[in-house]
């Protein structure tokens, strides 16, 4: 039965999903929880379980979700990652067709997001949206993520409804690598105010302050936020489980808005500072760890 078959016989579109790792198990859990059939497919397969045993349905290639579905949405590591998912040996173009469309969470170069939607257009006709998100392991599990898209209208529109299961906000920006762009928007504002929080919170232990009591000090002024809230009793504590989010992510996104920012004539000072900073704490070894160490570097005997 073809994807245009099961529209017909299903209220809900049927979803694929596509890198069942940090941010995608989540989504999947909630997409199920909403009443959408998901087939999924994952390289590493014991990752995908936990959503099997949630009642997805597992595939045997990206080909074959995109076989059996109206969407496919991916969240991959990389623009490599999703070259080969979308366009490699049992890849996504080898059965996608103009009826579907695919939403790709991942970050990467808005360049190459263009790239890969010119080219799986022209491959078999499957439309392209970039839908980068924010908020985290959280916000997926919560259903809270602010989505960005870059994309023709009428397929951000088409799927609409299914990402609104998974988001507080799903945004359409403008054309094919416009919802990336937003992204490193956001991550310049976002790297730069937690290394400023870490910063903030040494100030506070070497001053003689209880730095765990500033996010509610601080809570409803100026220098208040999510993240504040969120990661400053995590630096206070130095507490770094749950996982939030890897280091190494944070500098890949930052080094890709350096080079934007070089190719418009946009300086990014504040950005720049923040990624050696991250670099920093990579160099000692924690690059595949959460964003959390970050504090480590504020550290007396860290920052020797």
């Amino acid at each position: 039965m073809g994807a245009r078959d099961l529209a017909m016989t299903n209220t809900k579109p049927r979803v694929g999903y596509v890198g069942v790792g940090l941010m995608g198990a989540p989504m999947i859990l909630r997409l199920l929880a909403a009443g959408y059939e998901v087939v999924v497919w994952n390289r590493t397969r014991e990752k995908i379980l936990p959503v099997l045993e949630a009642g997805a349905t597992e595939a045997e290639s990206p080909a074959n979700v995109a076989s059996q579905v109206d969407f496919v949405f991916q969240c991959l590591t990389d623009a490599q990652a999703v070259e080969q998912v979308v366009f490699g040996d049992e890849g996504i173009s080898a059965a996608g067709s103009e009826h579907q469309v695919l939403v790709d969470f991942s970050s990467m170069r808005p360049d190459r997001t263009r790239e890969f939607s010119t080219r799986l257009r022209e491959q078999c006709g499957m439309g392209w949206v970039d839908a980068p998100v924010s908020g985290g392991v959280k916000g997926a599990e919560e259903g809270t993520l602010a989505i960005m898209a870059g994309g023709e209208a009428t397929d951000v529109e088409r799927v609409r409804d299914a990402v609104g299961e998974l988001s507080a906000r799903f945004t359409r920006m403008g054309p094919s690598g416009a919802g990336q762009v937003t992204k490193l928007c956001n991550q310049v504002i976002a790297a730069s105010n937690l290394v400023t929080i870490a910063e903030a919170i040494s100030l506070a232990e070497r001053s003689g302050v209880d730095a765990s009591a500033l996010p509610e000090a601080l809570a409803g002024g100026f220098a208040d936020s999510i993240p504040l809230q969120i990661f400053g009793p995590r630096f206070a504590k130095r507490q770094y489980e749950p996982f939030l989010g890897h280091v190494y992510t944070m500098m890949k996104d930052l080094d890709t808005a350096r080079d934007l920012g070089q190719e418009k004539g946009a300086p990014l000072p504040m950005s720049s500072v923040a990624v050696e900073i991250l670099r920093q704490i990579a160099s000692k070894g924690y690059a595949e760890e959460d964003f959390t160490h970050v504090i480590r570097l504020f550290d007396r005997d860290e920052s020797r």
